[in-house]
C-alpha cells in the first residue's frame, strides 16, 4: 500500500467501525475453532498484519493464544509489533519465512488482492505453514465492478467472488468450512460512495475517521448482520468475502 495508507490504518483501526466489524468476524472464527486447536506450535500467524490492529485484538480477546505477525513494509511491521506486543517479521506472503506446519491458524485480511501478491503462491504458503487440521481465515474485497479510487490508494489489483474464493481454496488443497459475503446490509451505501460520491480516481481511500454518531450507526448495522449470519442467513452479495478453511489432517 501507499505509505500514507499505513498511517491512516494505524490511526483508525482500533476504533473505526469497519475494522471492528472485520476483527469481530475473525475472533468469532477463532473462538469457534477452539483456542486449544489453534494453539499448536507458534499459535496464530497474521500474514500481512499491516500496523497490527488484528493482532492487538487477538491479544485482547484470546490472551493465552501465541501470535506472530508478518508484514511486507518494515516500518509497518515495527508499528504492529509495538502495538500488539508480539513478534512481527518483515517479509512477503509469497514466500513465508516460517517452517512447515508451524501454526495452528493463519489469518490473512485483504492481502490477496494486492498487486504485489500472487494469490496462488500465497495460498500454497499458508497451507505449508499450517499444521494438519489448522485453520485459515481469509477476508477478500468483493466484486471487480466495485473497483474504485479506494482500490487505487491501497493498491488492490483484484477483487473476488465467493465462488472464486472457493475455487482458490480447493486448488490449494484446503477444505472449506464456510464462505460468505458480509458488509451486505451496507452494500448500497458502499456503491453510492465508491461509484458516485468518490468516483474520481484521485479520491482518497475509505479509511478515515468517522464522526462518532455515524461510526456507531454503521457499526451497529454490522452487529445486526453478524447475528443474522450466525443464525444461518446467507447474503447473495456484500462488500467483502469471508472464507474459513482448514488443512487436511492427513
Amino acid at each position: 500500500m501507499e505509505a500514507t495508507e499505513y498511517d491512516l490504518m494505524d490511526a483508525v483501526e482500533a476504533g473505526m467501525w469497519w475494522y471492528r466489524a472485520l476483527h469481530a468476524h475473525v475472533i468469532d472464527a477463532l473462538v469457534a475453532a477452539g483456542p486449544a486447536r489453534i494453539g499448536q506450535g507458534a499459535g496464530l500467524l497474521d500474514a500481512g498484519c499491516g500496523t497490527g490492529g488484528m493482532l492487538a485484538r487477538v491479544r485482547q480477546a484470546l490472551p493465552d493464544l501465541p501470535a506472530t505477525g508478518l508484514e511486507y513494509f518494515p516500518t509497518a511491521a515495527a508499528r504492529a509489533s509495538a502495538k500488539a506486543g508480539v513478534p512481527v517479521a518483515a517479509g512477503t506472503v509469497n514466500a513465508l519465512p516460517f517452517a512447515d506446519a508451524s501454526f495452528g491458524a493463519v489469518v490473512n485480511l485483504d492481502v490477496l488482492s494486492h498487486a504485489a501478491v500472487d494469490p496462488a503462491a500465497a495460498l500454497a504458503e499458508f497451507t505449508r505453514v499450517l499444521a494438519p487440521g489448522g485453520l485459515l481465515v481469509l477476508n477478500l474485497p468483493a466484486f471487480d465492478w466495485l473497483h474504485s479510487a479506494h482500490d487505487i490508494r491501497v493498491q488492490n489489483a483484484r477483487r473476488f467472488t465467493a465462488a472464486g474464493a472457493r475455487t482458490l481454496l480447493a486448488t490449494a488443497g484446503l477444505g472449506t468450512i464456510r464462505i460468505c459475503y458480509w458488509n451486505a446490509l451496507l452494500l448500497p451505501l458502499m456503491v453510492l460512495q465508491r461509484k458516485i460520491l468518490a468516483r474520481a480516481p484521485s479520491h482518497g481511500s475509505d479509511v478515515a475517521p468517522f464522526s462518532p454518531w455515524l461510526d456507531r450507526t454503521l457499526h451497529g448495522v454490522t452487529v445486526v448482520e453478524r447475528r443474522l449470519l450466525a443464525a444461518g442467513l446467507h447474503f447473495p452479495a456484500g462488500g467483502s468475502v469471508l472464507a474459513i478453511a482448514s488443512k487436511d489432517r492427513g
